[in-house]
């Protein structure tokens, strides 16, 4: 029996923290607005990572999970977005809705995408699309943009099972390195991550949806293996301050089967078993802004 999901937006939340049109070229913050869809205000430049704003991670919207907690921002209240980091073509991080609202909201708007994906969103609207392979490179303006490995697969309809790529992205602008793991299972590529495009700032890691692990270990990383990626990744490149680890992938939608409210705790156990330091670990209230 699955454990009882709790009331709906009965999760912390706190009042977001956006600057409009942009921040000062010289701030740099994220706010977690739910599951994976981070808005990064970097240098100057709005940033946003898999955008799901709809009800439901489904094809349709009558059936699938629903939101547990409602979008942190509503899609028309975001800031003029320059980037949309899209990191496969699931439901929970490809919305199909959602990418025709901002692609008509946000025309100028450059989508990064794993091969294969740009099809999608440009059938959806959006105009100015980067295709990447793993370890490929982008320049956006001024971000660098590099593609990262993950362990995972794609999958959107009957027939298209793994005719896309997944990955992470590493990010850089204005002398802050941030990454981006996407949806992951482990893998052995995370120290090779860090020695490539670290050291970080800010690593966003997913930490739920993982359970039962006879079926989920080749998809989703758990709690502690979110934590071994960034003992990884801080292990290529041990500069202090260490980066400010982001716990994402958790508390919106139903997708597994342990508790929703499991992941945060078991993350912060492990981050203490392995003698991390406390101030180092963001286990963010949806909607919470933080400056790097």
């Amino acid at each position: 029996m699955l454990p009882a999901d709790p009331p709906r937006n009965s999760f912390p939340s706190a009042r977001p923290e956006i600057s409009y049109a942009r921040a000062p070229a010289t701030d740099h913050t994220a706010t977690w607005i739910g599951h994976s869809t981070i808005l990064l205000q970097f240098g100057g430049l709005n940033i946003i990572t898999d955008p799901v704003f709809s009800q439901r991670a489904f094809p349709v919207q009558w059936a699938g999970p629903r939101r547990l907690m409602d979008p942190a921002i509503a899609i028309d209240a975001l800031p003029p977005l320059d980037v949309v980091l899209l990191s496969h073509t699931h439901y929970d991080h490809l919305d199909k809705p959602a990418v025709r609202q901002l692609a008509r909201a946000h025309p100028n708007a450059t989508w990064v995408v794993p091969l294969g994906v740009g099809a999608y969103v440009r059938g959806w609207g959006a105009r100015e699309i980067v295709e990447l392979d793993w370890w490929q490179q982008a320049t956006v303006g001024a971000l660098h943009v590099t593609a990262t490995p993950a362990r995972h697969f794609s999958a959107r309809r009957l027939g298209d099972r793994n005719t896309t790529l997944w990955c992470g992205f590493a990010f850089e602008l204005a002398g802050k390195r941030a990454f981006f793991a996407g949806d992951t299972a482990y893998h052995d590529q995370f120290r090779n991550v860090g020695e490539r495009c670290g050291p970080f700032d800010l690593v966003m890691i997913p930490i739920g949806a993982y359970d039962p692990r006879w079926f989920m270990h080749v998809v989703h990383v758990d709690p502690e293996e979110a934590v071994q990626i960034y003992q990884d990744i801080i292990a290529a490149q041990p500069v202090e301050p260490l980066p400010l680890m982001l716990g994402i992938h958790w508390g919106t939608f139903r997708l597994t089967d342990e508790a929703m409210d499991e992941p945060p705790r078991r993350t912060a156990e492990r981050w203490r078993l392995a003698g991390l330091d406390n101030d180092r670990l963001w286990i963010a209230r949806f909607g919470e802004t933080r400056r790097l």
